[in-house]
């Protein structure tokens, strides 16, 4: 996510009310991201000691943390009480709530030849471009990008918040604000029932000419590539990333936070626990290359034959 405007590091250091400024105090900070995507000039944050080195090795330029430590060059440290709260706050006053008032938002961008059908709600700093067609009761959440000739299905929900939490000590869960967007690229197609989370901070992306079925779940800061090809009842975790060309026939499930490679090809009913290389096929679950797969199957019908006669 980028601000509206750069924050000059002191600036951010007085919101956040800092106790600690360490590093480069000339920096500005023009976004904020979680680690797996955060780019120079972004703010990131740890409030777990052991992961303080690697937030700090990020590409993030203002690492926020609750205790001081050695600044690498280039970067800066805010010492704050609660970074989680710190980053938190941040999104909220980047992004505010604004409640819908009415089914189509003032604050939204249409173009004037995109088919809007009876029931479509569209959230504010949407865009929808040219020839889209989005049909009845679908769901267009807030700063939803929207590219041209793409359809979604009726009942669909295009933009709902992260399913993302933050563990507190006495074992409850605290909520983010869901501060990313769903992009959705030219010439996608997203079936009926179809359900797009808005990423933490990041964005959701569905590539390119890429085919969606009917009931698809896609999760928080996914990254669909171009030309992807998804049966019903594909459910995606968040954070992970499918490549080009890839695709999933019904009912594959895929764990957060993995990478499918291009071209692969994983067959119905699939459980992806692990990140895959493109140009392959996979089966089973956990999947694996199929023919390799079936192999294990042979031999498991034959497991019984076995132990009858070893007990011969």
């Amino acid at each position: 996510m980028k601000f509206p405007q750069p924050i000059p590091v002191n600036e951010l250091a007085r919101r956040l009310n800092a106790s600690a400024v360490i590093g480069d105090t000339n920096l500005v900070a023009t976004g904020i991201n979680e680690i797996h995507k955060v780019e120079p000039g972004d703010v990131a944050f740890s409030d777990v000691k052991k992961y303080f080195d690697k937030t700090l090795r990020s590409a993030a330029s203002v690492i926020l943390l609750n205790e001081a430590a050695e600044c690498p060059p280039g970067k800066v440290i805010l010492v704050v009480e609660n970074p989680f709260e710190a980053y938190d706050s941040l999104i909220r006053t980047c992004r505010p709530f604004e409640p819908l008032r009415s089914p189509v938002s003032h604050l939204s961008e249409i173009h004037p030849t995109a088919i809007i059908e009876p029931g479509v709600v569209i959230a504010a700093h949407t865009r929808i471009g040219a020839y889209t067609y989005i049909q009845a009761n679908t769901y267009i959440g807030e700063y939803t990008l929207i590219g041209e000739h793409v359809s979604i299905g009726p009942n669909s929900i295009i933009g709902s918040d992260a399913f993302y939490f933050k563990k507190l000590a006495d074992g409850s869960y605290q909520k983010w604000r869901s501060g990313g967007r769903v992009i959705i690229e030219d010439h996608a197609e997203v079936g009926a029932g179809c359900t797009v989370n808005k990423g933490v901070s990041g964005d959701t992306i569905i590539g390119a000419g890429s085919k969606l079925d009917c009931q698809i779940h896609i999760g928080h800061g996914a990254v669909i590539g171009k030309n992807c090809l998804f049966a019903a009842q594909v459910g995606i975790g968040g954070k992970t990333v499918i490549e080009d060309n890839v695709v999933l026939y019904g009912q594959v499930g895929v764990i957060q936070a993995v990478r499918i490679g291009q071209g692969a090809v994983v067959l119905a009913g699939s459980g992806v626990s692990k990140s895959l290389e493109g140009g392959k096929t996979y089966f089973g679950s956990p999947a694996e290359e199929f023919r390799e797969k079936y192999k294990e199957l042979a031999a498991l019908r034959q497991l019984p034959d076995l132990i009858r006669n070893s007990a011969k």
